[in-house]
């Protein structure tokens, strides 16, 4: 499976980009399944899942002019023959999922049956907004309301091998702060990245692949280990992602420096201790 991690959508040029290059194709030209569930619970939720469906909200998802769209409500499927809305599900290119409760989309992925699925979807892009990203982990945090309030640790779906905050720095987002996340990283065992809503994290064959760096190519393992000297900013990596051109040179610059990692020319190199 490939994975576009957004916050917010497809919110600029870069992600839009980045979502073409997954698909191999035109979105004129490949089929959509969206994914509401994880908005229910929230005050005003069935009137948010319309807006969403319809395109309707400030995340660009299901309005960008797919050659179909359908909707894939996973409270609905353990209702349904497993072998119609499965038939359904491998016959798509994209699975947009929103945003919304990351314990209950998760709580659903499983219980629909579309966790066990997901990684037998080869070719299948799945992209997600806020939660829809989050969900993906294999460990995730929240905070909800307060975001004084102890992080909620759970489970996610290990689809991905490290955990992601949307929202960083947002105003409406207090607990996506830049000192939220420092806390939240060192409470979750995995790499971390705090994205803002401008930004997008590409997945392809277990590669973070952003415009900066490939994470989990050029820097060892050791140095993304809990437990290395390194310090914990470097699990807030905002760069690490699909971002518009004129942020690159900035957010370089900044990721190297957390990283304690030196440029030459157009490679990057663990800096020596």
């Amino acid at each position: 499976m490939k994975f576009l991690l957004t916050s917010a959508g497809i919110k600029n040029t870069s992600i839009h980009n980045a979502l073409v290059d997954l698909l191999g194709k035109p979105i004129a030209e490949s089929s959509a399944l969206c994914i509401p569930t994880a908005i229910y619970p929230f005050p005003g939720g069935p009137s948010m899942a319309y807006r969403f469906i319809s395109g309707s909200t400030a995340n660009p998802m299901c309005e960008l002019g797919w050659k179909s769209l359908g909707v894939l409500e996973l409270t609905a499927l353990p209702s349904i023959k497993e072998e119609y809305w499965i038939a359904t599900v491998q016959e798509a290119d994209v699975l947009l999922v929103n945003g919304g409760d990351v314990l209950y989309l998760c709580r659903w992925m499983r219980q629909s049956g579309l966790a066990d699925l997901l990684p037998s979807l080869r070719e299948t892009v799945y992209v997600g907004v806020s939660a829809g990203s989050m969900v993906t982990a294999p460990i995730f945090g929240e905070t909800y309301d307060d975001p004084n309030t102890p992080f909620v640790i759970d489970k996610g779906l290990g689809l991905v091998d490290f955990a992601l905050l949307p929202h960083l720095d947002h105003k409406d987002h207090p607990e996506s702060s830049t000192a939220k996340v420092e806390r939240m990283a060192a409470e979750v065992p995995v790499p971390m990245y705090a994205i803002d809503d401008e930004t997008a994290i590409k997945v392809t064959d277990g590669a973070v692949i952003g415009n900066c760096l490939r994470a989990n190519k050029e820097l060892s393992e050791e140095a993304w280990h809990k437990g290395a000297a390194s310090p914990r900013q470097y699990r807030t990596g905002e760069q690490m992602a699909h971002r518009p051109a004129e942020h690159f040179e900035e957010h370089a610059a900044h990721l190297c420096r957390l990283l304690n990692i030196e440029q030459e020319g157009n490679q990057y190199f663990l800096a020596a201790s």
